[in-house]
């Protein structure tokens, strides 16, 4: 017989059930069964969690309630619709030809601009600082009186600012996988629902309608909040803009480690090997000349080893990020930066490498397990 037990709101209180039977609530003394264990059924590939229960009229089963943020029991609504969202195949003919038509935009060496690989990372999160800035401030001067005119200032402000913000986040976004770009269209679709709110806004408070002005203000900021939490959970929860080879420099060990002999390495084409269990990419242009980069692209991991080699670079399969092979920089984007490089030796026709220093002479900043 199967029972079901389910976590009840009051402490060390369980809902207990044989399978198809009535609810019972029973207790747990102190030091039994731990809480957070309470979740039932499952749903989009994950339990649900039950953060509160109660019996369904007629029916003798629990209902469940999430809470909208997620805590110690579980994920939330908003994360749970997030989920199901990054999985849901809805939009994706809008995602296509959206990502073509910006493809298709003659950017030029402008498009590597608003990448940010002249940063070091994606400059649209710092580029979409000012109008969320100015929004909140002009939020913040309608709460106090006779500030009318620096609000909409600050609103202007704002939409002045969005377009290249927004530039930014589309050029990002058609260089990402299929799941952070359906999550990303709906992170784009709350802004622009933003900016037509505070144009409207910004339009009303020329006019002398300040109060009508203001109300439209308030719903652009809540609109913009809504695609600053989704921005979130892109750029952090789905890792899109992160450098997706930080970690080598942690998993790989100081010293020379061999990858293969020199003669099995095919001329002028990548190849896949590993240096302490790290993928890398090898690439011999002759002789004994040998360039070893680690192989997860830094802009979405996509494997270099299956790439093209072409004057000294290889190109991403995936998105066509292009590296030099001498020293990993990133030529090209959309990778906004570099791959970690190794330094190669050829000794007794066998390839060693080892992870380069951006300081050659420093000691490592970890105990090297024996």
């Amino acid at each position: 017989m199967r029972v079901h037990v389910l976590l009840h709101p009051m402490p060390r209180h369980w809902a207990v059930a044989p399978e198809g039977g009535r609810w019972h609530e029973r207790t747990t003394p102190a030091g039994g069964a731990p809480s957070g264990c309470g979740f039932v059924g499952s749903r989009n590939g994950y339990s649900a969690p039950m953060n509160k229960w109660v019996e369904s009229p007629g029916s003798g089963r629990p209902e469940l309630r999430q809470r909208f943020f997620s805590s110690s029991a579980g994920p939330g609504r908003f994360l749970a619709a997030m989920d199901r969202l990054e999985r849901h195949p809805r939009n994706d003919r809008v995602i296509d030809r959206v990502r073509r038509a910006v493809h298709g935009l003659p950017l030029g060496r402008g498009r590597d601009f608003l990448h940010g690989r002249w940063l070091g990372h994606p400059v649209h999160p710092l580029m979409v600082q000012v109008p969320i800035g100015s929004w909140f401030s002009a939020a913040v001067l309608d709460l106090l009186p006779g500030q009318h005119r620096g609000a909409r200032a600050l609103v202007g402000v704002g939409l002045a600012t969005a377009a290249p913000a927004a530039a930014a986040g589309w050029v990002d976004w058609a260089d990402l996988q299929r799941q952070q770009m359906r999550v990303g269209l709906v992170h784009a679709a709350s802004n622009i629902t933003a900016v037509a709110l505070y144009a409207g806004s910004f339009t009303a408070r020329t006019q002398g309608r300040t109060q009508l002005g203001k109300a439209l203000g308030f719903a652009g900021l809540a609109a913009v909040s809504l695609g600053g939490a989704i921005g979130g959970h892109l750029a952090y929860r789905q890792a899109s803009g992160a450098n997706h080879a930080e970690a080598v420099p942690h998993l790989v060990k100081p010293g020379w480690r061999e990858i293969g002999a020199v003669d099995d390495l095919p001329v002028g084409l990548a190849v896949r090997r590993h240096v302490d269990d790290v993928p890398v990419v090898v690439v011999r242009e002759g002789g004994d000349t040998v360039h070893v980069l680690a192989d997860a692209c830094s802009h979405l991991g996509g494997p270099l080893s299956e790439g093209t080699v072409s004057d000294g670079c290889v190109r991403c399969p995936w998105h066509g990020s292009v590296f030099r092979l001498a020293d990993g920089w990133n030529v090209e984007g959309p990778a906004t930066a570099p791959q970690p490089a190794f330094d190669t030796r050829v000794t007794d026709g066998r390839v060693e490498a080892r992870l380069r220093q951006t300081e050659p002479d420093a000691e490592p900043d970890r105990t090297d397990a024996a």
